[in-house]
């Protein structure tokens, strides 16, 4: 049953002022560019913008790598040259469905072959509002609709024109959901400034404290300074290799184990730069044959395989059977010798960092061993006061960050619910 001012449609129910349209019959413009002959030879570090693939993301431009060509060059590509309020869809690879709108930085610049430009008619689609639409759910599976195998190879403009779009006859409808969703995008983008000032404070906080350069209140009052064989430290701290400050690799899963054993597994994949984002539960005797390694609360486990990924992680669960993968060495640290946040953040510090990159320099396949591991030095302070003290202060920054994170992560996803109500007429602004 249909409820009052609703119809149905062969895409589901919508408002009756509301249309289905095939994007083809709403625009001016659906093309694409080429790559000048003698490529990335000819770019410049000035004049007309050039849009690549790269920097087209989702709902925003990437300008980091930003790419420019010469008059000549510009004048011989005219046809794909970039108005303000284009949209620019990713149509080739990888990064296929990525759309984003064409702002005054980039206005007379040009697209290559792997971006199209869809120009919308005036007064009939709203640029913002179509962008919207080729990012929301609806839009990717028409996108996907038409990759051969699930694969997503690429996009022809025959394709393009043929998107079936689900928008209000009124412009004015259309762009009150632009603009409230990019309200929305607004937060998002303020909060993603905000985390990264967090993190650029605490990669300087770490760099400071970790060496000493910065004393927290209450330690290394009348301390002058030494030269050690990996850098200069406070004279009551001291360089320890990584086997006189823990046990490594303590606990092993043994042939014995009961083929039974029911446990959860942290691989390689499953942590990225310092968090956890997944785990598996096993049983022994289907297990992978790296599921060994015995974890205990306060345990850090040590990428060593391409360890310059800094795909560490500190295990704080207060829980029993969990194991982890050989890729890794874990450390327990020794009572009195060190805390176990201290030497976590000292792997993400620039002398584990330079260290590392030493050992695995040359290699086709980056890894280290536990031997390595055991090397590693680290600058660490007498006190384990003043250890505890530098590793709260780190950690605050920490929860500060994940705080934040948390905050973005409900946005995103209050940003997908409006979406979904929005741009399918179920909640009207006007």
């Amino acid at each position: 049953m249909v409820k009052p001012g609703y119809k149905q449609t062969e895409i589901g129910v919508i408002p009756e002022d509301w249309e289905v349209v095939m994007i083809g019959d709403l625009t001016d413009k659906v093309g694409s560019g080429i790559t000048p002959t003698g490529g990335s030879k000819v770019y410049k570090s000035y004049g007309h913008p050039f849009i690549r693939s790269q920097n087209v993301g989702w709902g925003l431009l990437k300008l980091e790598d930003l790419a420019y060509i010469d008059e000549e060059i510009h004048n011989s590509f005219i046809s794909t040259e970039i108005q303000k309020n284009d949209v620019l869809l990713n149509i080739t690879g990888a990064s296929i469905g990525r759309c984003c709108i064409a702002d005054k930085r980039i206005v007379q610049g040009n697209v290559n072959q792997h971006v199209c430009i869809i120009r919308t008619k005036k007064y009939v689609l709203d640029p913002l509002f179509l962008n919207l639409f080729i990012l929301s759910n609806d839009g990717q599976k028409q996108i996907d609709s038409f990759q051969a195998g699930g694969n997503r190879e690429g996009l022809n403009f025959a394709q393009i024109r043929s998107f079936k779009i689900l928008k209000p006859r009124c412009i004015k409808e259309q762009r009150a959901i632009a603009e409230a969703l990019s309200d929305v995008d607004g937060l998002i983008a303020s909060l993603e400034r905000l985390i990264a000032k967090k993190r650029a404070i605490k990669t300087a906080a770490m760099q400071q404290l970790l060496t000493g350069k910065i004393r927290l209140p209450g330690f290394g009052q009348g301390q002058g300074y030494q030269q050690t064989e990996i850098g200069v430290i406070p004279e009551d701290w001291e360089v320890k290799s990584i086997k006189e400050i823990a046990d490594v690799d303590p606990e092993n899963l043994s042939t014995n184990t009961n083929l039974k054993y029911e446990f959860k597994y942290i691989s390689l994949e499953d942590i990225d730069n310092g968090s956890i984002i997944g785990f598996s539960e096993q049983i022994f005797f289907s297990a992978p044959s790296r599921a060994r390694r015995i974890l205990r609360k306060g345990d850090i486990l040590v990428s060593t395989v391409r360890p310059n990924l800094k795909s560490h992680f500190l295990f704080d669960k207060d829980e029993k059977d969990w194991i982890c993968s050989t890729g890794f060495s874990v450390l327990r640290c020794k009572k009195d010798k060190s805390i176990p946040e201290l030497v976590f953040f000292n792997l993400f510090h620039y002398n584990i960092e330079r260290q590392i990159e030493s050992l695995i320099a040359g290699s086709n396949y980056p890894a280290i061993n536990s031997k390595d591991v055991k090397a590693l030095k680290v600058f660490i302070p007498f006190e384990i006061n003043e250890q505890r003290a530098i590793a709260e202060v780190l950690s605050d920054m920490d929860h500060e960050i994940a705080a934040l994170e948390a905050r973005r992560a409900k946005t995103q996803a209050l940003k997908q619910g409006m979406m979904q109500e929005l741009l399918t007429g179920r909640t009207r602004l006007v």
